[in-house]
């Protein structure tokens, strides 16, 4: 751990190179460490893909791309890496590929949390110190690694710095609720159905559209009643920002709406929300009772995504937004 009479010699560098909600559960740890350390160099290696996240962080120094597509390209990063004589590198992934990052840094201290906690355990072997996060939400446990380094507890605001993003011409121009259906697991999808019926809801009872977003190709066929809207990630930001409400499923667009602070549901199935869930409490979290917790990838949406029904995400959405409504007057 750093000391008050070497912090302005410190360059340390944060090890989370995706994916998109993990980066987003990151950002508060960073930007804790900056504001521990203000004189502290920060640079963030992370995955060109998920870069734009990154852009204008008043937190960080710099953003290292780690390119591994080739192993010029990897050799290329690693001279980059050493080339910044980090003295410190935090691994918040805890993948083998995220520890070997931190060692091609030549950083001397390397700081990760213990075996058991990482999908990897093997990773572990990387580090030179090893954390046991006791939090429950990944967030919180982020945290806890970066107060492990600072030496003293992270108090405060849980802060989420995060560009503008980029705007898109495809978008109504009245207020809209915004879904983005699609997630990593199959099995954490919500029906592509149930979405038509939702925008049904929506445009009887309220008057708004609902905004399918996806990225370019994505099958909205199912859901003829909702908007379709493709984007770039800098334009996922700049829609949700533009959005009246959210509702997601377990992936990185319900993270940034969370971590932007927008009002809607969030449906969950087999993972847990109290662990990956939006932080924040401005989403509301629907799960059917008594499902059990797995963090298996299934192929095919799980029955308790099924059991959702659309009457009861149109139930919970128009309350989120009623109390939004009553907090602004």
């Amino acid at each position: 751990m750093y000391t008050a009479g070497n912090r302005a010699s410190r360059r340390v560098l944060v090890v989370r190179l995706g994916a998109m909600g993990d980066i987003l559960h990151t950002l508060p740890a960073v930007a804790f460490l900056k504001r521990s350390c203000p004189e502290c160099e920060i640079t963030w290696l992370v995955e060109p893909r998920w870069r734009p996240l990154l852009d204008g962080n008043p937190t960080l120094d710099r953003v290292l791309t780690l390119q591994r597509s080739t192993l010029a390209g990897l050799l290329e990063t690693r001279r980059q890496l050493r080339a910044m004589r980090f003295d410190a590198a935090m691994d918040f992934q805890g993948l083998l590929k995220s520890a070997l990052s931190s060692r091609a840094s030549g950083a001397p201290e390397r700081i990760g949390f213990v075996s058991s906690q990482l999908r990897e355990p093997l990773a572990a072997a990387f580090y030179t110190r090893t954390v046991s996060a006791t939090a429950t939400h990944v967030v919180d446990r982020n945290l806890e690694l970066a107060a492990a380094y600072a030496g003293f507890p992270a108090a405060g605001t849980r802060e989420f710095p995060l560009p503008d993003g980029a705007s898109s011409a495809h978008l109504p121009a009245e207020p809209f609720v915004l879904a983005s259906p699609l997630a990593g697991w199959a099995s954490k999808q919500w029906p592509m159905e149930h979405y038509r019926d939702l925008a049904v809801l929506l445009r009887a009872e309220l008057g708004l559209q609902l905004v399918l977003d996806g990225p370019p190709g994505a099958d909205f066929s199912l859901a003829a009643d909702a908007i379709p809207h493709y984007s770039s990630l800098p334009q996922l930001i700049y829609t949700t920002r533009r959005a009246a409400a959210v509702v997601g499923v377990d992936s990185g667009p319900l993270h940034l709406a969370a971590a932007l602070g927008k009002p809607g549901v969030a449906i969950f199935g087999p993972t847990d929300p109290a662990r990956n869930g939006p932080y924040g409490g401005t989403l509301r979290v629907l799960r059917t009772a008594g499902v059990e917790t797995t963090y298996k990838r299934g192929a095919a949406i799980d029955e308790s995504m099924r059991r959702i029904t659309p009457a009861e995400v149109f139930a919970a959405l128009r309350d989120s937004l009623g109390r939004r409504t009553e907090a602004g007057k």
